[in-house]
C-alpha cells in the first residue's frame, strides 16, 4: 500500500465508526432533542490536547448548532505550550474549576472528547457533571483507555452516561495499517461523529415539527441577518459569542 492510499484506510475507519455507533448516535440525538431543542439547555463541549479541535468544530460553525458552549481554558491547547498542555490535563482539580466558571445548568448536556480517556481533566469533568445531574456523552476510545496509564482512578467511558466509540487504536496513528506510526486518525473521526450527530438531530427535529437553531455562514447573502437573532438569544448563556 502506498502513502497515497491512506485515504482508503481513513474512509474504512469512518465507515466502521458510523456503523458501530449508529444506536449511540440515535440515543444522543434524542437526548439533545429533549434537553437542548425542546428544553432550552446547552450542549457543553470539552476536550484537551488535540481533542480541543472538536470544540472548534462544534462551536460557532456555519451549519453548526447554535446552542453550543465551549468548555475550555487556553493552557489545555498545545498551541499555548505543548509540554504545558500535557501537564495541565493531568492536573487534578482543574476540571471542576473550568466547569464551574462556565455556569453549567442541570438542563445541559456535556460532551467530553478524549481519545485515551484516562487523564484527570476529562475524567473529572465527567464526574463533576454527573454530580450536577448533567448527562455526559464521552467521545473516546475504550481500546486506548485499556492500555493507557490510569491517572484518575477510572476512565472517561466508565464515568459517562453515553459512550460514542471512536475505535481508535492505541497510539492514534493509522498508517501504514499493518504497523502504524503516522497519520493520526482521531481528529477526523471526532469531526465526522459530531456531524453525523447533527444530521441525526436535524432529522429528528424536523420530524417533530420543531426548528433547529443553526448558524448560517456570514459569507452568504442574508447570513448576518439570520445569525443576529441567534446571537441575541444565546449570548446570555454563551458569553463566548461576544
Amino acid at each position: 500500500m502506498r502513502g497515497s492510499d491512506f485515504g482508503e484506510v481513513m474512509r474504512a475507519q469512518l465507515a466502521r465508526v458510523q456503523e458501530h455507533n449508529t444506536a449511540a448516535i440515535g440515543t444522543v440525538a434524542d437526548l439533545l432533542l429533549e434537553r437542548v431543542v425542546r428544553g432550552g439547555g446547552v450542549a457543553l463541549v470539552a476536550g484537551s490536547g488535540h481533542s480541543v479541535a472538536a470544540i472548534a468544530e462544534a462551536f460557532f460553525r456555519a451549519g453548526g448548532l447554535a446552542t453550543v458552549k465551549p468548555i475550555y481554558t487556553p493552557e489545555l491547547f498545545p498551541l499555548h505550550g505543548a509540554a504545558t498542555s500535557t501537564a495541565v490535563e493531568r492536573r487534578s482539580g482543574l476540571a471542576a474549576e473550568v466547569l464551574a466558571k462556565s455556569g453549567p445548568d442541570a438542563g445541559d448536556v456535556l460532551f467530553v472528547y478524549s481519545t485515551s480517556g484516562v487523564n484527570p481533566y476529562p475524567v473529572e469533568l465527567a464526574r463533576e457533571a454527573r454530580r450536577l445531574s448533567i448527562p455526559v456523552v464521552a467521545v473516546t476510545s475504550p481500546a486506548c483507555s485499556a492500555v493507557a496509564p490510569k491517572r484518575a482512578g477510572g476512565t472517561l467511558a466508565e464515568e459517562a452516561d453515553h459512550v460514542i466509540d471512536t475505535l481508535i487504536r492505541p497510539g492514534d496513528a493509522g498508517y501504514p495499517p499493518e504497523a502504524p506510526v503516522t497519520a493520526p486518525m482521531s481528529s477526523l473521526v471526532n469531526v465526522y461523529l459530531w456531524n453525523l450527530l447533527l444530521a441525526e438531530l436535524h432529522a429528528r427535529t424536523e420530524a417533530a415539527g420543531l426548528d433547529l437553531p443553526l448558524w448560517r455562514s456570514a459569507n452568504v447573502e442574508g447570513g448576518d441577518d439570520a445569525n443576529a437573532g441567534l446571537f441575541a438569544r444565546y449570548r446570555p448563556r454563551i458569553p463566548e459569542l461576544e
